[in-house]
């Protein structure tokens, strides 16, 4: 009975140095503003509101920016975030993931279009890989994301990289390197948000331009969530395959998630660079390879 109970000790002990080793090389705490993120540019507009929500301001003279003290390498990172409300023709509202390299630059990105009052909010989406981007897509947000917080994710790991909103699947870009194609595997990204003024393109490609009698516009971000590998840390962690997000489930969508994932697509995208012929008269690789 002695043997046995030393057994079990061993065993006992074993799984907690691997719990110990495996929680310390993810970062998977609730991420704080304060803690994690810092102010990158015009601190004075942006303002810490309640427990844990910031307000992001653009007037005139400025606009605003925040970016996480780390990087990460394959994993999840989502914010809740509540929208200029009104009319925000002209305004970007940002949330992105980005290597912060010049040449060969990888990058995530959610990009909230403002417009005219009444009009649908367009998110664009775009796809950085060893440097190549112009992989723009545009979706109309099926609600009023400025009458409340919804939840925006980025999931991104060996398999392809997802955006979420509120759950359901907007975008995916697989890996398919396997055809010669970049993804973005080797480069840490952090985390950032901005928000400014574009209205050179943002809305309408630029005919409608931004209201400064409106001004200021308030964006509203809450809850931020990071669980992923930082770097620097543990070299084994980003090639882990015990990873919550590198599990089977993560590696494509499921049944539920592929039929919204269409819903989306056929009722509510209206711009596709892959079916953009005037820019693109030989459709990209990765459009052919599937996405």
């Amino acid at each position: 009975m002695a043997t046995k109970r030393a057994s079990l000790s061993i065993t006992s002990l074993t799984l907690l140095l691997y719990f110990l080793t495996f929680s310390f090389s993810v970062f998977a705490r609730p991420s704080t503003f304060l803690d994690d993120f810092h102010v990158t540019w015009s601190d004075s507009h942006i303002k810490q509101i309640g427990g844990n929500a910031i307000q992001l301001i653009l007037d005139q003279s400025s606009g605003c920016g925040f970016a996480s003290k780390n990087k990460y390498l394959f994993g999840r990172v989502s914010m809740k975030i509540k929208l200029i409300p009104g009319d925000s023709a002209g305004t970007v509202t940002a949330f992105y993931m980005n290597s912060d390299t010049d040449t060969v630059r990888d990058e995530l990105d959610f990009e909230f279009l403002g417009n005219r009052t009444g009009q649908p909010y367009t998110v664009q989406t775009n796809v950085y890989a060893h440097g190549k981007g112009d992989r723009e897509q545009r979706v109309n947000l099926w609600f009023d994301p400025a009458a409340d917080f919804h939840t925006y994710a980025i999931l991104w790991n060996h398999h392809h990289v997802v955006f979420y909103v509120d759950d359901v699947p907007i975008r995916v870009y697989k890996n398919n390197e396997a055809k010669g194609i970049p993804f973005p595997k080797f480069q840490p990204m952090g985390v950032y948000s901005t928000l400014w003024e574009a209205d050179d393109w943002a809305t309408r490609g630029g005919l409608e331009k931004i209201d400064w009698s409106k001004a200021p516009f308030y964006a509203y971000y809450k809850d931020f969530d990071i669980e992923g590998c930082p770097v620097p840390g543990p070299a084994s962690c980003t090639s882990n395959a015990r990873n919550w997000w590198e599990g089977p489930s993560y590696q494509q969508l499921d049944s539920i998630q592929a039929r919204k994932y269409r819903w989306v697509r056929i009722n509510h995208m209206i711009y596709d660079y892959c079916t953009d012929k005037s820019r693109y008269p030989v459709t990209p690789p990765e459009c052919m390879a599937g996405i």
